[in-house]
C-alpha cells in the first residue's frame, strides 16, 4: 500500500507540475519554437523587459491588486467583527448567506451584473466613460469581502470574549480594545484574508473583462488578446518570474513559521501575563 500511495502522490505532483517545468524551459530558450529547445538564452527576459505593453499590464495589475486587497482587507475585517457581535442567530445567518454569494455566483453572473449597474450609474450621472479603474476596483473589492471575512472570523471565534471586557474594564475605550487586544489576535486571519484577496485580483480575467472597459488593462486581459494572434515567448518569462517570486514568499513563510516553533517556552510566560490581565479585569468589574 505504501508504494501504491507514493506512487499515486507522485504521478499527482508530475501532471500538477510538469506544465509549469515546460513553461519554465520554454522561457530559456533561444528560438521561438515550442516544440523544439534550440538551447539555453536570456533572450526572452530581455524581450520582457523592453515589452512596454506587458509592463504597464504588470503595473495595473499590480496597482490594481494592491489596492483592491487593502480596501477588501479593511472592509471585511470591519465586517467580520460586526458578524461576529450580532447577537440574533437568524440575522447572522442571513447576514452570512448574503455575503457568501459573491463566492458562490459564477463569475460572468458577477461580471455582466456589475457591468450593467456601472453602465446604469453612469447613465444617470451623465458620465461619458461608464468603465474605467474605479469600477474595476470597486468590483475586485466585492468579490473579495467574502474570503477576507471568511478568513478572520474563526480567528474571533477563537478569541477568549473575556479578554476584550477586561481591557474594557481596566479603562480602554472599545476602539483601544480592538486594536490593542482584538487585532492582534486575529492578525494571522486578517494576512491570510489579506493574501487571498491580492491573489484572486491579480489572476481574475472574467468580471475585469466585463468591468475594465477599454481604458485601463490588466495583464490577464492583455495576454487574453496576445492569444487571437500568438502569444509571445517574454510571456513565458514574464510567468516563470512570477511563479518565482510566490515560491520565494512561500519559502520566506515556512521559514518564519518553523523559527517561531522553538519559542514556545516564551509564550509561557505571556500566557501568564495573559490570565493575570484577565484576572485583573474581572476583579476591577467586581469592584465596580
Amino acid at each position: 500500500m505504501k508504494t501504491l500511495s507514493r506512487l499515486y502522490l507522485t504521478l499527482v505532483f508530475i501532471f500538477l507540475y510538469s506544465p509549469i517545468a515546460v513553461m519554465i524551459l520554454i522561457s530559456f530558450n533561444s528560438g521561438e519554437s515550442t516544440t523544439e529547445f534550440l538551447g539555453f538564452s536570456l533572450r526572452w527576459y530581455r524581450e520582457m523587459f523592453r515589452d512596454s505593453a506587458t509592463l504597464e499590464a504588470l503595473k495595473n495589475t499590480l496597482v490594481l491588486s494592491v489596492s483592491s486587497a487593502v480596501a477588501s482587507t479593511v472592509i471585511g475585517t470591519l465586517a467580520a467583527v460586526g458578524i461576529d457581535r450580532m447577537r440574533n442567530r437568524f440575522l447572522r445567518r442571513a447576514v452570512m448567506s448574503v455575503t457568501n454569494i459573491p463566492m458562490m455566483n459564477p463569475d460572468i453572473v458577477t461580471g455582466i451584473s456589475l457591468m450593467l449597474v456601472f453602465v446604469f450609474v453612469g447613465t444617470l450621472l451623465g458620465l461619458e466613460s461608464y468603465l474605467s479603474f474605479w469600477t474595476l476596483l470597486i468590483a475586485h473589492v466585492t468579490f473579495n469581502l467574502p474570503y477576507v471575512i471568511l478568513s478572520v472570523l474563526p480567528k474571533l471565534k477563537q478569541m477568549d470574549k473575556n479578554i476584550p471586557e477586561a481591557a474594557l474594564d481596566l479603562g480602554c475605550t472599545p476602539i483601544q480594545s480592538f486594536f490593542k487586544v482584538e487585532l492582534p489576535f486575529i492578525m494571522p486571519g486578517v494576512v491570510t484574508g489579506l493574501i487571498m484577496a491580492f491573489t484572486l485580483s491579480f489572476d481574475d480575467f472574467v468580471i475585469s473583462n466585463f468591468t475594465s472597459g477599454s481604458s485601463y488593462e490588466t495583464l490577464t486581459i492583455h495576454i487574453y488578446s496576445m492569444i487571437k494572434k500568438s502569444v509571445k515567448p517574454d510571456i513565458y518569462a514574464l510567468s516563470t518570474l512570477i511563479f518565482a517570486a510566490v515560491l520565494l514568499l512561500l519559502v520566506i513563510s515556512n521559514a518564519s513559521d518553523s523559527s517561531g516553533e522553538p519559542k514556545k517556552k516564551k509564550k509561557d510566560g505571556s500566557d501568564k501575563k495573559r490570565r493575570m490581565f484577565l484576572m485583573r479585569g474581572k476583579e476591577g468589574g467586581v469592584a465596580k
